[in-house]
């Protein structure tokens, strides 16, 4: 081009003949130079030889360049930007909805250009066109896919991301529930799903907590497992005996000396939460377990609304819990139900309890003793430790304080109610409390004033049979009047399932001692298999409910129907009873009557099981009693 300009190609000044500006006009020139470029092997003809020096004066060298080289190419093509425009919208209002096809989506995008710019105003491209677009407007965006992946990428933050850390065992404790891929026997054969209650040790990567209930979590679960993260482990029989503290790397004579509570225990970290991070799930949001949490001195920490990779730790640890307890258990039913067996539910041999005790088993042998990726120590950084070795070299920095529950501390994790005392007792639920206890208190106002002058009431989910209400001298246990009536245990959930199908046709008094015969009535049908199935499977989540957990009996006031299970204890007071002993009449008298006539014993048990197996064999006679 500049030959053709100057005559000079490479401007030293000396001018060819056949470009020579003086003897030659420009089109000569652009003449002769097409003739140059064609005889050299490249076909060229005066106009492109025009249009190439045109740009060469209006870009330099860079407007010679081939533009089709440099020119980048666009994902959608030469789509028409309304098309894209609309596709885009529509997708994003599709994202929450169930998973369709791209027939749909074309459709759905021609209504909508319809709609915005008249019939036929805008066509739709063809079906494969418009799927290529669909494809590249929703790539990096995740609008398209199933609805659980749409659901994944919804819920994963904006970056940039910042990890979490935490330096010490119980600066941050993660937890959350899942239902776990295994099915469980509850009683009488009904077959269920159950839900794992989960907490972790940032820190240390530990499973400090893990408890299974029958489907449907309650905010007492989630409260009482804190105070099992902050409690040994006791070992089980049956366990191997390297399973126990005292044979692991953690440092068994130090602590033992600090917390007695672990002579007898297993190989996982006891860990006082400092600060939970939980979901924006309804258990971990109630104002039961905010409010046990705070009792602890324990911050709760919610994570956004549906930002999963915030507890990315305890949803992880959820993951190895599947693939490396849950599929190696009988009924394991996969995570969805195509990959789920035909005779899974022929498979099911495991009760809750059975479930719960290799659970635990395999969190100290398999969890606490298997190396993670996460846990590095400063001075060996290419190792990776275990749960237990990681515990072990953060207390050796931070110490280790022990933290031991008392009845006043379990209480306190349970939900709580305000209520009045009247001279009936305290009725919530349309069930009735009453205790000797009250007498002084019926009809006065407590202190609290912001509560208008009721009185706080502690309640277990699993054990309506009693309540707990905290008195100026301390909690006091209140029995359920018509404790006696129902010899099975029940929950709330079952409770409520009565109040729902009983129809009041009496006095308030009346109607609550039909609900507890109708609904000893139907544990009892339930528990020899004749109820329905709705029945039997709430009787049999009631029972597999009451177990765990159970707080110790109050120790000013132990539990006079607990006290009663040594049979030889009941032949020791009765030696000492009057023969002219009036015994009460009524069944609402019988536990102010035994508070006051029968005498504490010492080795009275005060867990669940035993207690309940007094109340609910409260008629049978004393060789009937479990032992």
């Amino acid at each position: 081009m500049r030959e053709v300009e100057t005559g000079s190609a490479d401007g030293s000044g000396q001018v060819s003949d056949r470009y020579d500006p003086a003897r030659h006009s420009l089109g000569e020139r652009e003449a002769a130079k097409a003739r140059e470029l064609t005889a050299g092997g490249s076909p060229t003809s005066v106009a492109t030889v025009r249009r190439m020096r045109a740009r060469y004066r209006a870009q330099g060298v860079w407007g010679l360049v081939d533009q089709r080289a440099a020119r980048g190419s666009s994902p959608l093509g030469r789509a028409d930007e309304r098309v894209v425009e609309t596709l885009l919208e529509v997708l994003k209002e599709n994202a929450p909805r169930s998973t369709g096809t791209l027939s749909r989506l074309r459709r759905q995008v021609g209504w909508a250009l319809d709609e915005r710019y008249g019939p036929g105003v805008v066509a739709v491209p063809p079906e494969s066109t418009f799927n290529r677009l669909a494809r590249a407007v929703a790539q990096g965006r995740g609008l398209l896919g199933t609805a659980l992946q749409r659901r994944h990428r919804s819920s994963r933050p904006e970056p940039p991301f910042t990890p979490t850390v935490a330096l010490r065992p119980g600066e941050l404790v993660m937890m959350d529930s899942t239902p776990l891929d295994v099915m469980a026997v509850l009683d009488d054969g009904v077959l269920g799903r159950v839900e794992l209650t989960l907490a972790l040790d940032l820190a240390t990567r530990s499973i400090v907590a893990a408890v299974l209930r029958p489907a449907g979590t309650s905010a007492v679960d989630a409260a009482l497992l804190l105070a099992e993260a902050a409690t040994p482990m006791v070992m089980r029989s049956g366990w191997d005996e390297a399973l126990a503290m005292r044979a692991s790397v953690i440092a068994y004579e130090r602590l033992v000396s600090l917390d007695e509570r672990l002579a007898q225990a297993a190989a996982r970290p006891v860990v006082m939460p400092e600060t939970v991070v939980v979901d924006q799930g309804r258990v971990f949001v109630s104002t039961s377990f905010i409010t046990a949490c705070g009792s602890l001195g324990i911050s709760v920490q919610p994570v956004p609304p549906a930002n999963g990779p915030a507890k990315g730790g305890v949803e992880r640890t959820f993951a190895s819990v599947n693939t490396e307890f849950c599929q190696y258990v009988a009924s394991y039913t996969g995570s969805d139900v195509t990959q789920r067996g035909s005779l899974t539910q022929e498979e099911a041999c495991w009760s809750l309890a059975q479930l719960q005790d290799l659970l635990d088993e395999w969190v100290v042998a398999g969890w606490q003793h298997r190396p993670h990726e996460g846990l590095r120590h400063p001075w060996m950084p290419r190792r990776a430790l275990t749960p237990n070795e990681m515990w072990q070299a953060l207390i050796g920095v931070c110490g280790y304080v022990p933290v031991p529950f008392s009845m006043n501390d379990y209480i306190e994790l349970m939900p709580v109610r305000w209520q009045a005392i009247t001279d009936s007792g305290i009725r919530f639920d349309y069930r009735t409390y009453d205790s000797r206890a009250l007498n002084d208190y019926r009809g006065q106002r407590s202190r609290h004033a912001g509560q208008d002058g009721k009185w706080e009431v502690h309640y277990h989910p699993y054990d309506p049979t009693r309540i707990w209400v905290r008195l100026p001298d301390g909690f006091v246990d209140v029995p359920w009047i018509h404790a006696t009536q129902v010899t099975l245990p029940f929950t709330n959930f079952t409770w409520n399932h009565i109040r729902k199908t009983v129809s009041r046709t009496g006095t308030r008094g009346e109607h609550e001692l039909a609900l507890a015969r109708a609904l000893d009535a139907l544990l009892r049908r339930a528990s020899a298999g004749q109820g329905s199935p709705r029945e039997r499977t709430l009787a049999a989540r009631a029972s597999a409910a009451v177990p765990f957990p159970r707080p110790p009996a109050p120790a000013a006031r132990q539990d006079v129907l607990a006290t009663l299970a040594p049979a030889a204890h009941l032949t020791e007071a009765a030696e000492d009873w009057d023969e002219e002993t009036d015994w009460p009449d009524k069944d609402d008298d019988l536990l102010a009557w035994l508070d006051e006539e029968v005498p504490a014993h010492p080795a009275a048990p005060a867990d669940r099981a035993r207690g309940a197996g007094i109340i609910n064999d409260a008629r049978k006679g004393p060789d009937q009693w479990p032992q």
